[in-house]
């Protein structure tokens, strides 16, 4: 007799393996990748690195004593695997994240690095002898020994303020380290030793996570290339440049600067002729997608092309080349999924290389290509691609937990949304739909606003954990949305609250034409630029046409915004500075519509948003009570954007399903 399945709850959410960064070996024969777990009881995660075969067979776990290990990076040579951790080693526990190597045999990882300020990414130089990384460090200051000496002066002064003259000082949930900058520094793997390739020059990475996709290392070892802020004040919105800086010399070169392009992700060729990278016409429009480019190191002058400018979709990093260079491999949108292109450069055209999904990762070595992808019924899950091969599944992570759950179908379907223009939409189903009942229907609105509700296994903001509920989950990709072209996403620009407020009651339209919705009960939420759509509803849609609103991190009020990280996006994106044009500004503004807003609304906001400061969700939430409107308030002083403890989520989700459930009548008898 089979055993009966359950619905998915947050508990389950939680009890999934989540695979993250991948790495494969010089010959594709085997595959690293991190694993993070995480515990309800003890609410707190933890990451082990994991050894997958690409021709098959069980996976073996790598790492074992450390609790956080991740990154990890396969070496050119094939003996060893670097990561980043934070361990107790030898008696001496990390005071930051070092690197470490391990065999992949197997044996104890040994940390290579001593680094006080810490390390943030990195990647291998072709001889396997040294690794390139990034880290933030006291600009003034010369050699390791005065950089661990303030380390420790600032860890242990008893001051807390954060003073600065930066424009640029916050970035989503922290601060940049105060007086300090990013730098690009060796490791020679023997020795320890650390060299600081910016010491005494005005070079510095760009100030948000440090990443290592932003630089590169040739393959003669003999040159470095990386993206940079040329500007003297440095700001998130600002055009980077390219540079290359001569190892032997310590000379920096400028690749490629011109103050229309914003330039990014630089990647060498195999033969070091060529360095491809993503390039975004900002001068032209702040929208403006990253394009694929590529840059001549033997010509002389202008340089750099652009390739792909007849191809309408956006460009993502990491950037990938075949062995043979003769193609460019990345992820890129497309109708609400991830695909891996194959991006031809004799021909300039795209191809799929492997269909999402939603790919989250990948990799590549030789002919073998491999990829951690989820889709909207089940997390990542890690495959390896060869030529005239089918895909070959290398692990079963969540297999026998996702084969315990019962999860309701999905589908998409197009309404008719702003202008008579179609709109994709998803639908998740609950386990068990019966399309001859009435359900209950509940908006889940996506962020971004330039972004997409996609097949993809969402944890925040899962949508079969909120189907199990009992609701017809409904997920509109409306205009403004990543992946259904440049125009489509550039459309509301000057105009937000416009074309997506048609779209979402169009959505609503075509939903209460169906047989199985219950038009008493139809519910709203969203998060981010979500949570402001969630409040321009409020503002703008007929009263009861919706039962309740869930506002997450939402929008409220464009000027109060500009408390956030990234403030001066916010005039490109209105059309208009505040202090220049406030009627325009307030156009947009849910906070100028209070006055029609009668709806309950549950406002959700953590105290280290710095992307949406909280004082938004306060202000929205003290609104709302002041005006006597049905309100409730979730705050979380320990979290930021999203929700990302254990127990906090199950909170979260908790709230969510007991404020619907206070507000809904239950269906008719």
């Amino acid at each position: 007799m089979a055993k009966k399945k359950n619905a998915i709850t947050v508990e389950d959410l939680w009890k999934f393996d989540r695979v993250g960064a991948i790495s494969l070996s010089p010959e594709g024969a085997q595959a690293v990748c991190s694993v993070g777990s995480y515990s309800m009881e003890e609410n707190k995660g933890a990451s082990a690195l994991w050894l997958l075969s690409t021709f098959g067979g069980g996976p073996r776990r790598l790492t074992q004593c450390g609790e956080k290990d991740g990154a990890p990076a396969w070496s050119p040579t094939g003996e060893r695997i670097a990561f980043l951790a934070r361990r107790e080693q030898q008696g001496s526990k990390d005071e930051s994240t070092q690197l470490y190597v391990i065999a992949p045999d197997g044996g104890e990882a040994r940390r290579i690095s001593d680094f006080a300020p810490g390390i943030e990414a990195f990647k291998w130089f072709p001889d396997g002898r040294r690794i390139a990384f990034a880290a933030w460090v006291w600009p003034e200051l010369r050699g390791t020994r005065a950089q661990a000496k303030r380390a420790k002066e600032f860890k242990e002064r008893k001051e807390t303020g954060y003073a600065t003259g930066e424009a640029q000082y916050r970035y989503w949930d922290h601060h940049v380290p105060m007086g300090r900058v990013a730098h690009l520094h060796v490791l020679d793997v023997a020795t320890g030793r650390v060299t600081d390739l910016f010491e005494g020059t005005p070079y510095e990475l760009p100030r948000a996570e440090l990443d290592a996709a932003g630089f590169d290392v040739s393959p003669d070892g003999l040159h470095l290339a990386f993206a940079f802020d040329p500007n003297p004040e440095q700001r998130l919105d600002h055009c980077k440049a390219l540079g290359e800086l001569n190892l032997k010399t310590g000379r920096v070169n400028v690749l490629a600067r011109d103050a229309d392009w914003d330039f990014d992700a630089p990647r060498y060729g195999p033969d070091g002729s060529q360095i491809a990278f993503t390039a975004a016409h900002q001068g032209k429009r702040h929208t403006m997608p990253s394009q694929l480019a590529l840059l001549d190191r033997r010509a002389r002058g202008s340089r750099w092309q652009v390739l792909s400018a007849d191809w309408d979709h956006a460009v993502h990093a990491p950037l990938r080349w075949s062995a043979d260079g003769s193609a460019v491999c990345f992820t890129a949108e497309e109708r609400a999924r991830n695909h891996l292109w194959r991006f031809d450069l004799e021909t300039r055209r795209a191809s799929r290389m492997v269909e999402g999904g939603w790919v989250q990762q990948f990799d590549l070595a030789g002919d073998v290509a491999v990829t951690v992808a989820d889709a909207m019924d089940h997390p990542a899950r890690v495959h390896a691609h060869r030529p005239g091969e089918p895909a070959r599944r290398l692990e079963r992570f969540n297999d026998t937990l996702l084969g315990a759950l019962r999860l309701g179908t999905h589908e998409e379907v197009n309404v008719a949304g702003a202008n008579g223009e179609p709109v994709q939409m998803w639908l998740v189903h609950p386990p068990g739909f019966d399309p001859k009942r009435k359900y209950p229907v509940l908006h889940v609105i996506h962020g971004g606003p330039h972004a997409a509700s996609g097949d993809t296994f969402h944890y925040r903001w899962n949508h079969h954990v909120f189907a199990a509920q009992g609701y017809v989950v409904a997920a509109i990709n409306y205009h403004g949305s990543s992946g259904f072209g440049y125009a489509f996403l550039d459309s509301i620009t000057h105009r937000w609250g416009e074309l997506e407020l048609q779209d979402l009651e169009g959505a609503t339209d075509w939903l209460l034409k169906q047989r199985w919705a219950d038009r008493r009960r139809v519910f709203a939420s969203g998060g981010s630029y979500g949570g402001y759509l969630v409040a321009w509803l409020n503002a703008h849609a007929r009263p009861e046409r919706y039962r309740a609103y869930v506002c997450h991190a939402g929008c409220f009020d464009w000027v109060g915004m500009f408390a956030e990280d990234v403030y001066t996006w916010f005039p490109r994106e209105l059309g208009a500075s505040y202090w220049d044009d406030m009627a325009r500004v307030h156009a947009q503004s849910p906070h100028a519509f209070v006055k029609s807003m009668q709806t309950p609304t549950l406002v959700i906001h953590g105290a280290l948003d710095y992307r949406v400061p909280d004082a938004q969700g306060l202000a929205y939430y003290n609104t709302l009570k002041a005006k006597g409107v049905d309100a409730r308030l979730l705050w979380f002083p320990d979290e930021n954007h999203w929700v990302l403890k254990p127990r906090n989520s199950r909170q979260w989700y908790g709230e969510f399903f007991a404020w619907l459930k206070r507000h809904d009548p239950g269906p008719k008898r």
